[in-house]
């Protein structure tokens, strides 16, 4: 794939106007209020995952309308301190996995919870375990136009609130430390990462890496790549709902989410990416923060030569460098 996109330096000063509803704010206030209105309902056994060491978790919390969301913790065995979390979900299709995968962070001192993704988990990886109550209304294949014409019914709806609410469930943890609360996410997780920024208070940091789900407007002009594309078959079957379906992603749309973040963001864009173009990842990046009374720190890491793989295990490097930055600070 060639950079088939802006040219970097046009990149960095990228500030499209990107739709945004007028009752953006009230309408995640409201679906938040209204899923904190149901008990956390945490619930934690051993997942039998038999590491030295490693300790792994079987957690169960309540997410969007109260409905149970499956996770696992993992964390050093034996930590004595309250040890700072990274919270993530997977890519677009994928689960949480088995229990043995999610030892990174552990291994540098530093627990996880990996939030399963409800209804995906079968396109790729080793599975996901918990189902889509309440999905709604004619859908192309994948999840982006579950739910489509309606914000209240679409499927991002609930993973965003489940995605807070894992937030929380991991700050009620016994040895979690509630101030020190990471968010990480590539392509959809990076997506719900600037999500999740935009609506929980106190995060100590935000990874997303190559975020889907930004400017979305753009991204389903300028690429025939899947999970776009669902949206473009979508609209070709159901002529004259393209108004309805936008306004529908602008309350999704992780510009819109990124400018209400206030934690230190780490972000990484791939120039030849044609599942996440650059223009819309950078649309995101620009605006992040922009609401903020006090701007948070940001960098983007570029890599010019690379699609949707970003920078793999390089990125991987970044996030712990970025983490044990932050937490050194606390």
């Amino acid at each position: 794939m060639p950079q088939f996109d802006l040219p970097l330096p046009e990149l960095e000063t990228y500030r499209p106007q990107v739709r945004e509803p007028a009752d953006f704010d009230e309408f995640w206030s409201a679906t938040l209020a209204e899923a904190r209105s149901f008990p956390l309902d945490l619930r934690m056994a051993d997942a039998g995952a038999s590491l030295a060491l490693v300790d792994v978790q079987d957690v169960t919390f309540a997410g969007f309308g109260g409905q149970p969301i499956k996770a696992w913790l993992a964390r050093p065995r034996g930590a004595d301190a309250p040890l700072p979390c990274v919270v993530e979900v997977a890519g677009y299709g994928g689960g949480r996995g088995l229990p043995i995968e999610h030892t990174l962070w552990p291994a540098a001192g530093v627990a996880t919870l990996w939030i399963d993704s409800r209804g995906q988990g079968s396109n790729w990886g080793s599975g996901g375990h918990t189902p889509d109550v309440g999905a709604s209304g004619p859908a192309s294949d994948g999840v982006m136009t579950r739910g489509i014409e309606s914000p209240h019914d679409h499927y991002y709806r609930r993973l965003f609130t489940d995605a807070v609410r894992g937030v929380e469930a991991a700050r009620s943890i016994d040895g979690i430390d509630p101030s020190q609360i990471f968010f990480a996410g590539t392509s959809q997780g990076g997506g719900v990462a600037l999500a999740v920024a935009g609506l929980a208070d106190g995060l100590a940091g935000v990874m997303a890496d190559v975020p889907f789900l930004c400017h979305i407007e753009r991204a389903i002009a300028i690429t025939d790549e899947r999970p776009y594309a669902e949206v473009v078959r979508y609209l070709s079957v159901h002529r004259g709902t393209r108004d309805r379906v936008l306004d529908t992603l602008s309350y999704l749309d992780g510009a819109n989410h990124a400018k209400r973040a206030t934690a230190p963001l780490l972000s990484s864009v791939a120039l030849r990416d044609a599942t996440c173009p650059p223009s819309t990842v950078y649309a995101a990046f620009n605006a992040y923060g922009s609401l903020a009374s006090e701007a948070p720190t940001t960098e983007m890491v570029v890599y010019e030569d690379n699609e949707h793989e970003g920078g793999a295990g390089h990125q991987v490097a970044r996030r712990l460098a970025f983490v044990r930055a932050l937490t050194r600070e606390s």
